[in-house]
């Protein structure tokens, strides 16, 4: 078998995971023979995903080496191991084995790909440029990290779709791994380089590589530290950029922008969802769309899961799930929050699960920075433990630490001894306008978190407290304490203050009221 060539019967070793399902989804779609294993599906768990796969046309076996026989080569991802029966199974078999990325190199280098990279918002650009190629009838095919609400709504498991017939792909070239150097795509398009996983330098020299096995054009965004590219075309909201978005309108629950005459009308929220959408229509242009089917085709969008996600509202409360996990993708992430809770006086609630011990540790000064910044005064978050797969790590931080960090940087940050605590402990606080966010990544469970806050919202009332605060409906406080305290001001006549004592709503001043006496005094 050649190095390029797909192998027809594939086994795939952890396939319950994101990117090894989207890949062994994607290879039967397209007329393969998919099988795989994963130690959760022994477990009893993840029952929803294994019986998306076997819909899909993957066929499941335990993870006891059995199910290799027969195929022609074993898919890994880097988190299994060589004592794993399956490994050893395949190695005595003598089948080929490859790591998921050189797969999905191989579907890469057989398609006419759109390859997607960028420190942040890959899988809701991927997510936006699949949704323009197939509202024009391209008949794209997509393999991504994020599933797909618009697949999802067709009873996939949302994270691939293929065309038997179709040369299109869209995919998310990740830089986690250092897998990003693999792929030669058509196009590729770059959106911005952050301290993330690794240091920038590093990335930077990733993504030099890619831009040069672009076979096509090379995208990328307007910031400075990816001059280095030399990108055919630039995408941003300064002079420099080539396609620029103007007249950009964010509100609570959309957003809107203006690119050579065409309004785009977005059905989602937050200036880095412009910039997402920016690139997938100046993506997409490059393979012949026009703007103004791109808008079209964004005013439907549907989303990705766990981007910013809107579970639903209890008590006048919102909760909302998202995969913010670095202090680029969180600060995006709670000021798109804070539009919403902005707009009806409202505070955010934050919820934020570490991953990794050496993550933590790596970005730990910037995530402190990160919160301190986006979290003023009234506003709480949640910490609990640091979220731990196995391996063998040096566990020389904690989240008490990063709570610890955060609250001297001027935070209110509060450690949970257990994330089971947190729905108790956000609907002690909470109030009609507050927005709760979940953020955290890698962790499957934390969907199933956030809708157990919502249903926790849902059935309690407390005794003896007013559903609808307003700022009589508790005792007053002096004037003099009162106008020191005042932290926000969307308008003269619509003031937020801080909590006078812990666990306590911020007292709200209804519409107009006591202009005369406050003014315009201590605005954040």
């Amino acid at each position: 078998m050649s190095s390029s060539e797909v192998p027809h019967s594939c086994f795939f070793a952890g396939v319950g995971g994101s990117g090894m399902s989207a890949l062994a989804l994607y290879h039967a779609r397209r007329g393969g023979r998919s099988g795989g294993s994963d130690r959760a599906f022994d477990d009893g768990e993840r029952t929803a995903i294994r019986a998306a796969l076997e819909a899909g046309g993957v066929t499941i076996s335990p993870q006891d080496g059995s199910g290799v026989s027969g195929h022609d080569a074993l898919v890994v991802s880097t988190a299994v191991e060589e004592t794993v029966p399956d490994v050893r199974a395949a190695r005595e078999a003598g089948l080929d084995i490859l790591h998921r990325s050189e797969l999905l190199a191989r579907f890469v280098g057989g398609s006419r790909a759109i390859a997607v990279t960028g420190t942040s918002g890959k899988s809701t650009t991927v997510a936006m440029v699949f949704a323009i190629l197939r509202a024009v009838g391209l008949r794209p095919g997509v393999i991504t990290g994020g599933p797909l609400v618009e697949l999802q709504d067709e009873g996939l498991l949302g994270n691939a779709w293929a065309e038997p017939d179709g040369d299109l792909l869209v995919v998310e070239a990740d830089e986690s791994d250092g897998s990003l150097v693999r792929y030669h795509p058509w196009c590729g398009l770059v959106l911005n380089l952050q301290r993330d996983h690794k240091e920038p330098a590093e990335v930077a020299e990733m993504f030099r590589v890619f831009g040069g096995q672009t076979a096509g054009p090379v995208v990328a965004g307007e910031d400075a530290n990816l001059d280095f590219l030399g990108a055919d075309v630039r995408f941003g909201f300064g002079p420099s950029a080539q396609v620029r978005a103007e007249e950009v309108d964010l509100r609570p629950e959309s957003a809107s922008f203006t690119v050579d005459g065409v309004r785009f009308e977005l059905p989602l929220p937050g200036h880095h969802n412009v910039a997402n959408a920016l690139a997938a229509a100046t993506v997409t242009r490059e393979a012949g769309v026009p703007f103004s089917q791109a808008a079209d085709a964004l005013r439907e969008y549907r989303g990705v899961s766990r981007r910013f996600q809107v579970l639903g509202t209890a008590r006048g409360v919102t909760v909302i799930d998202d995969f913010a996990h670095n202090p680029d993708k969180l600060r995006a992430a709670l000021a798109t929050a804070r539009l919403r809770a902005d707009a009806h006086d409202g505070r955010v609630l934050a919820f934020f699960q570490p991953h990794g011990y050496g993550p933590t540790r790596f970005l730990f000064d910037d995530l402190a920075a990160a919160f301190a910044a986006s979290l003023p005064s009234g506003d709480i978050l949640w910490l609990p433990p640091i979220y731990y797969v196995g391996g063998t790590v040096s566990r020389d931080v904690e989240a008490p630490d990063l709570s610890r960090a955060i609250r001297e940087a001027g935070a209110d940050a509060r450690d949970l001894s257990t994330r089971d605590d947190l729905p108790d402990a956000v609907a002690e606080v909470a109030g009609p306008g507050d927005v709760v966010m979940i953020m955290g990544a890698r962790d499957p469970a934390l969907t199933g978190l956030a809708a157990d806050v919502l249903s926790r919202l849902s059935r309690s009332c407390h005794a003896g407290r007013n559903p609808f605060p307003t700022f009589f409906s508790r005792p007053a406080v002096p004037l003099d304490q009162r106008a020191g305290r005042i932290i926000r001001a969307r308008s003269p006549s619509r003031r937020r203050f801080a909590r006078p004592h812990p666990g306590r709503r911020p007292y709200r001043r209804r519409p107009g009221a006591g202009r005369d006496r406050l003014g315009a005094t201590g605005t954040r």
